[in-house]
C-alpha cells in the first residue's frame, strides 16, 4: 500500500516507538520556532534543564510583544537576543515580520519537520513542511536534542477540484472547511490536501489554509510540494531547499472530503468562534465600526495587493476605522514597489507594524459594542481586547469591500461599483533582505556572551511529584469551548509571560476575576485546586502558560468532557492530571466548590490504569474518570512534569 505525504515524513523522522496510527511516537525535529510571547519561557526552560547547545535549526522571532509600554517587553527582547547569541539561535528582530510569514519566506522546507511554540505553526504546511504547534517546553526539549512525542495521527484527505471564482480566496476555502469539520472532534487527526485544485493555489494561499487548519483542532495540515512550491522557493532564492513531495496514488486515508473550489462563495466566521460560519451574503448589510487587515493568516503580498487594488482611488467609509498590518518587511517593500502601499495609505488606512498586534488584542481594540471585521484567524470573545465587541472573520476581498461601503459587503458586488476584478500575479522575484536577522556567532565566541535578565524575568517554577491521594476543591467550573484566551488572557498581560508569579494573578480573569485569590487560599491550606471543563477545553493558542500558571497556583487536575491536543500535552508537561468524564452527564452534577477526592492516583498512574475512581464528597457520589497517558507521559506526571523529568534524564 502506498503512503501519504504525512506518513512519508513521519517514517523518515521516527526515532522512538512504532509508527502506527493512534500510538505515541518520538520524531526527530529539524527546525524549531519561538516568538517573544512564548520564547522567554521556552529559553528559561531550556536553561533550567541544563542544555548547553541547540541541536535544531532554531529561529526566534520578536513579533508579539512589540508594544513597549513600560520596560518589560524591551527587557524580554534583550534577553532573547542574548540567549540567541549564547546558544546559536537565529533571531528575527522586531519589525522584521510575523513569525509564520517570515518562516514561510525564509526557512520552511518541504519534507522537514518543524515544531513551534505557537499554535499557527502549521502555516508552513503550505510549502510541504510538516509543521506542528506545541507548548514551549516541548520546543525546549527538541532544541536540546530530544525527540518530540505525539500520537501518530489519523489522516483526512481533502481533495480539491475546480478553481476559485473571481473575488473568492483561500480564506473562504478554509472557512468552508471549518463549516464542515467544525472546531471540535478532530483531535488525533491531520489534514492532507490533494487534487487538481491544489495546482491553482499559490503558496501564500495554501499557507492561509494550513494556518487556520489549527482552528479545527487537527495536529497539522499539509500540501504537496510541487511546481508551485518550486516556483515560490526559486523566487525566494531558496531553490536548493526544494524537493518534490506528494502522496502515492494508492495511499490510504481515514477520511476523505471532496471540495469543489468553483462552488465556494465568500464566507464569514461570525462571533464568537471560527467555526460559526455563514456566507457573506447571509449577513450582508451589517453596519461595521472597524476593519483590521493582516495577521499571520492574510498579510502576504497577494493579500495586500488585492486590498490595494480594491481601495485604489477610494477612501474608507467615514463611519469606520481601517488598520492594515503587512506580514513582513519583504511584503512592505514589495507592495511599496508596486505602489500598493500608496493606494492603501491614500484610502485612509492606518499602517501598523509587521507584528501580531490586533490579532492578539494588544493594540487596535474595537470600541464598546463595536462590530469589527478582521482577516485574522480567531474571534473568541474578548480576544480582540474588548469584551463586548463582535468580531467577524473574512477574506481580504470582503474586508476591503466592507471598508468602502461601511457595512459587510459581498466582494462580488464590487463589480456594480465599477471595480473590475484583477488577478494579482506573483512577482518575478521577491525582495530578499536578511539584514534584520541576527545569525549565530562562531561557537568559540558564544562562551563570552552574558545573558541579560531584567527584573521582570523570573525563574520557571517547578511542580512536585503527585501525592498518593488528591484532595481538592472545584475552584472553577467552565463551559464548552473554554479557550486558552479565557484561561490566560493575552493583550496587556503578555508582558508578564516571563514572570509567572505575576502572570498567574490573571488566571481565568475573563471568567472569574477572583479565581487566583481562591486558588492561592486553597494552596496555602494544602487543598488541591481542581478545574472542571466542558467539551474542547483548552482550544486555541499553544500558550503553555494556560497550564504553567494554574500549576503555580496549585491546580493538580483538570476534569473535562474533552481536552484539546496541545493543551492536554501542556497539562502533562507541567504535572497536572488531564482527566476525562467517563459519563459526560457527570459534568452537569458537579458544581463549583464541591470537594473532590481521587484516591490512590499515584499507584493508578504507575500501573497504567485508564479508569480512575473519584469521589464527590459534597454530593456523596462516585465519579468514573478516564486517564489516557502513554508510558512516557506516566513517567512525566510521576516526576512532576517534563522539566524535572528531562533534567534528571539523559536527553542533554
Amino acid at each position: 500500500m502506498g503512503k501519504s505525504i504525512i506518513e512519508k515524513i513521519i517514517e523518515n523522522h521516527t526515532v522512538d516507538g512504532i509508527p502506527k496510527k493512534g500510538e505515541e511516537i518520538g520524531i526527530h525535529i529539524d527546525q524549531t520556532l519561538t516568538q517573544d510571547a512564548t520564547g522567554t519561557a521556552t529559553y528559561l526552560e531550556f536553561e533550567a534543564m541544563g542544555f548547553k547547545k541547540v541541536k535544531t535549526e532554531a529561529i526566534s522571532y520578536i513579533d508579539h510583544n512589540t508594544v513597549q509600554v513600560g520596560f518589560e517587553n524591551a527587557d524580554d527582547h534583550r534577553y532573547l537576543q542574548t540567549v540567541a547569541k549564547k546558544y546559536g539561535i537565529i533571531l528575527s528582530r522586531p519589525g522584521n515580520g510575523i513569525c509564520h510569514q517570515v518562516q514561510l519566506e525564509q526557512f520552511a522546507k518541504p519534507g522537514n519537520v518543524l515544531i513551534g511554540a505557537d499554535s499557527h505553526t502549521p502555516t508552513a504546511g503550505g510549502i510541504g513542511e510538516m509543521a506542528i504547534g506545541v507548548g514551549g517546553l516541548d520546543v525546549a526539549v527538541a532544541m536540546g536534542g530530544g525527540p518530540f512525542y505525539l500520537t501518530y495521527p489519523k489522516i483526512i484527505k481533502i481533495e480539491l477540484t475546480g478553481k476559485l471564482q473571481h473575488w473568492v480566496s483561500a480564506k473562504d476555502v478554509i472557512l468552508k472547511i471549518l463549516s464542515v469539520l467544525t472546531t471540535k472532534g478532530n483531535v488525533g487527526y491531520a489534514i492532507e490536501y490533494s487534487g487538481d485544485g491544489v495546482k491553482t493555489l499559490t503558496i501564500p494561499e495554501r499557507a492561509t489554509i494550513t494556518n487556520m487548519g489549527a482552528e479545527t483542532g487537527v495536529t497539522t495540515s499539509i500540501f504537496p510540494s510541487d511546481e508551485q512550491t518550486h516556483d515560490f522557493m526559486k523566487k525566494q532564492g531558496r531553490e536548493k531547499d526544494w524537493i518534490p513531495l506528494e502522496a502515492d496514488p494508492d495511499a490510504h486515508y481515514d477520511k476523505i472530503i471532496k471540495i469543489n473550489l468553483s462552488e465556494i462563495e465568500p464566507m464569514v466566521a461570525c462571533p464568537d468562534s471560527p467555526g460559526n460560519v455563514k456566507t457573506v451574503k447571509e449577513i450582508a448589510g451589517l453596519k461595521v465600526d472597524q476593519i483590521a487587515i493582516g495577521s499571520c493568516t492574510n498579510s502576504s503580498y497577494k493579500d495586500l495587493m488585492t486590498v490595494a487594488h480594491i481601495l485604489k482611488g477610494r477612501t474608507a467609509n467615514e463611519n469606520l476605522e481601517l488598520g492594515i498590518a503587512p506580514g513582513s518587511r519583504q511584503v512592505i517593500e514589495m507592495i511599496e514597489k508596486e505602489k500598493g502601499l500608496a493606494s492603501i495609505i491614500k484610502a485612509g488606512a492606518r499602517i501598523f507594524e509587521s507584528a501580531c498586534g490586533f490579532c492578539i488584542g494588544n493594540s487596535f481594540a474595537p470600541g464598546t459594542d463595536a462590530v469589527s471585521v478582521r482577516t485574522n484567524n480567531r474571534n473568541f470573545k474578548g480576544r480582540c481586547g474588548t469584551k463586548n465587541s463582535k468580531v467577524y472573520l473574512v477574506s481580504p476581498e470582503t474586508a476591503a469591500a466592507t471598508a468602502i461601503t461601511g457595512k459587510i459587503t459581498d466582494p462580488r458586488d464590487l463589480e456594480k461599483m465599477g471595480i473590475k476584478y484583477e488577478e494579482i500575479k506573483m512577482p518575478e522575484t521577491f525582495e530578499i533582505d536578511n539584514s534584520m536577522f541576527i545569525f549565530p556567532l562562531p561557537e568559540e565566541e558564544r562562551e563570552k556572551i552574558e545573558i541579560f535578565k531584567g527584573p521582570n524575568i523570573k525563574p520557571i517554577p517547578k511542580n512536585e511529584p503527585p501525592q498518593e491521594t488528591v484532595k481538592g476543591t472545584v475552584t472553577i467550573k467552565v463551559e464548552d469551548k473554554t479557550t486558552t484566551d479565557h484561561i490566560m488572557p493575552a493583550g496587556p498581560y503578555l508582558k508578564y509571560r516571563s514572570n509567572v508569579p505575576e502572570y498567574a494573578t490573571h488566571v481565568f480573569e475573563p471568567i472569574d476575576p477572583h479565581f487566583t485569590e481562591h486558588a492561592l487560599k486553597n494552596k496555602e491550606h494544602g487543598i488541591a485546586n481542581i478545574i472542571v471543563g466542558g467539551e474542547s477545553y483548552g482550544q486555541g493558542s499553544s500558550r503553555e502558560h494556560a497550564a504553567l500558571c494554574p500549576m503555580y497556583l496549585g491546580v493538580k487536575a483538570v476534569i473535562a468532557k474533552t481536552i484539546e491536543r496541545i493543551h492536554q500535552a501542556n497539562l502533562v508537561n507541567f504535572g497536572i492530571l488531564p482527566l476525562l468524564f467517563d459519563n459526560p452527564s457527570d459534568y452537569d452534577e458537579i458544581e463549583q466548590s464541591d470537594s473532590i477526592e481521587i484516591a490512590n492516583i499515584k499507584k493508578a498512574i504507575e500501573n497504567g490504569e485508564k479508569e480512575i475512581k473519584a469521589k464527590n464528597i459534597t454530593k456523596d457520589k462516585e465519579i468514573t474518570l478516564k486517564l489516557y497517558l502513554s508510558d512516557r507521559q506516566q513517567k512525566i506526571i510521576l516526576a512532576g512534569g517534563l522539566l524535572p523529568f528531562t533534567a534528571q534524564g539523559d536527553a542533554k
